[in-house]
């Protein structure tokens, strides 16, 4: 049985480094590096379905980023449901110079009364002691 054994590993061994000799390290044969050709560059074909445009036509590219980025994403702007339409009409629309008077002395705010200041100066905490009262 040790006999067999030693026979088939020594013939298992030998086959397998058989299979290796192949020229030796040395004189395999490798790519020639000089040999590679360049690719010419991808040129995009021209396009024979464009027409020009018509004198006096307004040209395809106009418009701000804003609408040019709705035309993009979305195929145009929507028309607003009537929801939206009706909070944008009761809001009204904003003083445009609303950024700059913001921090000016001369404009007038709203005292929100001493709940709302016990709020805003109350310190942080985790949340423990936290409350919450429905009324009614």
């Amino acid at each position: 049985m040790r006999k067999a054994t030693t026979i088939v590993l020594l013939i298992g061994g030998s086959a397998a480094l058989a299979s290796c000799g192949g020229g030796g390290l040395l004189n395999r044969a490798r790519p020639d590096e000089f040999a590679v050709q360049r690719q010419a560059p991808l040129v995009v074909p021209p396009d024979f379905n464009l027409v020009p445009p018509a004198p006096g036509a307004p040209r395809p590219g106009e418009g701000t980023a804003s609408e040019q980025a709705l035309d993009a994403l979305f195929g145009g702007p929507a028309p607003r449901s009537a929801v939206e339409t009706s909070a944008l009409s009761r809001a009204g629309s904003a003083d445009p110079g609303i950024r700059s008077s913001i921090g000016d002395p001369q404009t007038h705010t709203v005292a929100k009364g001493s709940v709302t200041r016990d709020i805003l100066a109350a310190p942080e905490g985790d949340g423990a002691n936290a409350q919450a009262v429905i009324p009614g």
